[in-house]
């Protein structure tokens, strides 16, 4: 319970954003998927770096294939900002060395000042690699509308 209350002092500092509810998982890996969520939110390039796998690739909508490097070069644009969001229809299994977290989620950015939103489905596949949880691949597709 301890952690969790740690967990959600963190999160409060992004105003308009309630983390996801990680209540379910080990909380070291709780941790680190909100260590995660929050370095996206905040473009923290360090800690994106921290927090994913050097051979870790992100398969985005269209094919289009991001390495690590790439990612965070995105990710740390001063021109994009991504939106807090909500991850709809989580999707959390959990081995003793891997899981994979994921959901639907409300995409919202503002890139070069333009407002953007796509509803997704997204799986970010994480590995425990000398006791700690990296995030090693994620796959992103268009999600329907309900």
């Amino acid at each position: 319970m301890k952690i969790f209350l740690i967990l959600a002092t963190m999160a409060a500092a992004i105003p308009g954003w309630t983390p996801p509810d990680y209540r379910d998982l080990p909380p070291d890996l709780a941790k680190a998927a909100l260590a995660y969520d929050e370095a996206q939110l905040r473009n923290d390039g360090a800690e994106l770096n921290r927090l994913l796998a050097d051979d870790y690739q992100l398969v985005a909508r269209g094919g289009v294939v991001l390495d690590k490097k790439r990612f965070i070069t995105h990710s740390t644009d001063p021109n994009v900002k991504l939106m807090p969001f909500t991850i709809e229809q989580p999707l959390h299994t959990v081995w003793s060395d891997g899981a994979v977290l994921g959901g639907k989620v409300n995409y919202r950015t503002i890139d070069h000042g333009k407002d953007s939103a796509d509803l997704l489905m997204f799986a970010d596949i994480r590995a425990k690699r000398g006791g700690t949880w990296k995030v090693v691949y994620t796959q992103v597709s268009a999600a329907k509308a309900p």
